[in-house]
């Protein structure tokens, strides 16, 4: 059956078994800081649903096919400082596999962030770091002095656990702080151990923030970081005929794919570089302490994520027609908010609501996948320069919670636990190898946004996605039957989150909810 993981009621007790009511009123402190007559504090006291019911009015074209979701669309992003505690990422790491697998049955985990440009392959004991200019510290980056190794038994291990959860890897390797021949070295064992579970490499990691950390600002631009790619790209070629590459994994600047297509396109076909996908990261905002980050504002559309599609799919076209071929194009690294979340919008229901609408309408734009950014957070933490800035948020910070705040799976002691957002990209999981078909909804004043696809077993679904704290989206169409809901207490719920089959036959999606429904 599709996805059968998917259709069992998943109900998120994480930590809560001991912290709950400490962790909820933390989260629900922090947002009574706000202005009172906020939009974001209004949605923080509303109850989840209210007596009024809106109409929606919604016309399905199944004659008007749309882009086709790959089965390993859903992913996530972790520091590649994480490879250095060699265990992490083990086949004996029972309890992170098993929410993995919960997650997707198939997906994809990305190596990269802020780290990724201050480790080194250490494929010996004797084996030292290469040479690094002295630089200063600047806030909200790693610490320059960072580093840290990866071993062989690193991704030996790392190889075992994405054969224990089916997924398969994008995988980073230092360009910031590194050399061709070490960089070259490295993918050479990578290829070799993860085989057909390796996607491609991505050598950098926002490379567009350079010049603000470890290149001279005055010189540095996308042209410089084509010729340095490329000398690290054909150094890994040379060694790895079967290398494929995946850039710029930029921070969203957009000029940066035209420069990359262009210098592309100048190199003769048979000497150009397998590009495997376009990359770039997204986040709604930041950092935690900027007050427009709020929860209102990250359930209201982001014009900047139509501009980043825009942007990636037009420098995809051009090189793909280049090549005649279909070229992909992926959102490698992102979240609501920077520098490892915010209290009170990252870590809450609202979050996973996000989630599902953003996971959706990347899909129905043809991206090949998208990762948001989690992990643990001393790592996070280390590619920031040692701090969360959400915890100087918190007026407790010794009440516990996730690490960092926006993280799909959190280490709570010596559990792995599932947040909020992991549950929305569960609920988008479900289009995973469907194919997307025209709708037109229109749900009037009501903050809400729907999808609809065809299933590989020929049923077709809607998923609606209601994003308003007050107010239910009543859906007048007999042939459609309730399938399966996102729900919790309410949009600054941080337990009590449930995704599964649904328990009740209503045509409506109550406020501060979402659902899929069968088409006859």
């Amino acid at each position: 059956m599709l996805h059968s993981m998917l259709f069992r009621m998943h109900n998120m007790d994480r930590r809560r078994f001991v912290i709950a009511g400490a962790a909820a009123a933390a989260s629900l402190k922090t947002f009574a800081q706000q202005p009172a007559d906020s939009a974001a504090s209004r949605a923080a006291q509303a109850p989840a649903a209210s007596a009024a019911v809106q109409p929606a009015k919604i016309e399905l074209h199944p004659d008007q096919p749309g882009a086709t979701v790959p089965e390993n669309f859903v992913g996530v992003s972790y520091e590649t400082q994480q490879l250095s505690e060699p265990h992490f990422f083990s086949p004996e790491n029972r309890g992170l596999i098993e929410q993995f697998r919960a997650l997707s049955p198939a997906g994809v985990l990305r190596l990269g962030g802020n780290t990724s440009d201050y480790g080194f392959w250490k494929p010996t004991p004797q084996s030292k770091m290469p040479p690094r200019k002295k630089r200063p510290y600047k806030m909200g980056d790693p610490n320059p002095n960072l580093s840290y190794p990866v071993t062989p038994e690193a991704v030996e291990n790392l190889r075992g656990f994405l054969d224990a959860i089916g997924w398969t890897c994008l995988y980073g390797i230092n360009l910031g702080t590194n050399t061709a021949q070490l960089a070259a070295d490295e993918a050479v064992f990578v290829a070799k151990t993860l085989g057909l579970k390796l996607e491609y490499f991505q050598l950098g990691n926002e490379a567009d923030r350079f010049g603000s950390t470890i290149r001279d600002p005055q010189t540095w631009n996308a042209n410089k970081y084509f010729d340095e790619w490329i000398t690290f790209a054909n150094a890994i070629r040379e060694r790895v005929p079967t290398a494929r590459f995946g850039l710029p994994d930029t921070a969203g600047n957009p000029e940066w794919y035209a420069v990359v297509v262009d210098r592309l396109l100048q190199i003769p076909g048979l000497q150009r570089p397998d590009i495997a996908a376009l990359t770039h990261h997204y986040y709604f905002g930041g950092p935690p302490a900027n007050p427009k980050v709020t929860l209102d504002a990250v359930l209201h559309p982001d014009p900047n994520v139509d501009k980043l599609y825009k942007d990636v799919s037009t420098a995809a076209d051009r090189l793909g027609k280049s090549e005649r071929r279909s070229l992909p194009y992926r959102m490698t690294e992102g979240n609501t908010c920077y520098r490892g979340g915010k209290p009170g919008v990252s870590d809450v229901f609202g979050a996973a609501l996000w989630a599902a609408d953003y996971f959706l309408k990347l899909a129905s734009y043809g991206y090949a996948g998208v990762n948001l950014h989690g992990g643990e957070g001393n790592m996070v933490a280390n590619s920031l320069g040692g701090t969360l800035p959400g915890e100087e948020l918190m007026p407790d910070r010794k009440v516990p919670h996730p690490r960092p705040f926006y993280t799909p799976i959190a280490d709570i002691g010596k559990d792995y636990v599932a947040e909020p957002v992991s549950y929305g990209m569960r609920f988008a999981g479900v289009f995973a190898g469907a194919m997307f078909l025209k709708l037109d909804f229109d749900p009037g004043e009501i903050n809400a946004t729907a999808y609809a696809a065809k299933l590989s077993d020929g049923r077709t679904i809607v998923a609606i996605i209601n994003k308003d704290a007050t107010r239910d989206v009543s859906i007048d169409q007999p042939s459609w039957h309730l399938d399966q809901t996102l729900t919790a207490p309410s949009l600054t719920a941080t337990s009590n989150v449930r995704f599964g089959p649904a328990e009740s036959k209503a045509n409506k999606v109550p406020a501060a909810s979402a659902a899929i429904f069968r088409v006859g």
